[in-house]
């Protein structure tokens, strides 16, 4: 079985539920009520994800003007960006808990279960695919 399951179509499928729950779950799961920022760095977040999923060049990109390659660095950004952010922000257990799965999720789906797409342009995610 390959575990390189998550190709350009797969992808394309998960972003916008994947950035209206960024949007949502804080609400949900009351993050952010000991620390705001932790709130608002998922409802900020959860937006520039769908606007990138909007203009990504992928199977449900309304203005395709982004390179594929390009969607997923930022995703692996925003991956790191989740590991990071409960240490350098102070986040209390449930926050911290909430980023540190995201960060996981995010980290899995861009390097464990990222398709080799034909015809990437970047050559430092040709590699690491």
């Amino acid at each position: 079985m390959n575990l390189r399951f998550v190709n350009r179509q797969v992808h394309a499928f998960l972003d916008y539920p994947v950035a209206i729950s960024l949007m949502a779950m804080p609400f949900v799961l009351q993050i952010g009520d000991a620390n705001p920022v932790a709130r608002w760095l998922s409802v900020v977040t959860g937006v520039a994800a769908f606007v990138l999923t909007l203009l990504t060049d992928h199977e449900l990109g309304v203005w395709r003007v982004l390179p594929y390659w390009f969607h997923v660095a930022i995703d692996r950004l925003v991956g790191l960006t989740f590991a990071v952010a409960p240490l350098a922000l102070g986040f209390a257990t449930i926050d911290s808990m909430y980023y540190w799965a995201n960060a996981a999720a995010v980290l899995a789906v861009t390097f464990v279960l990222n398709a080799n797409e034909q015809g990437v342009r970047n050559p430092s995610l040709a590699a690491a695919n």
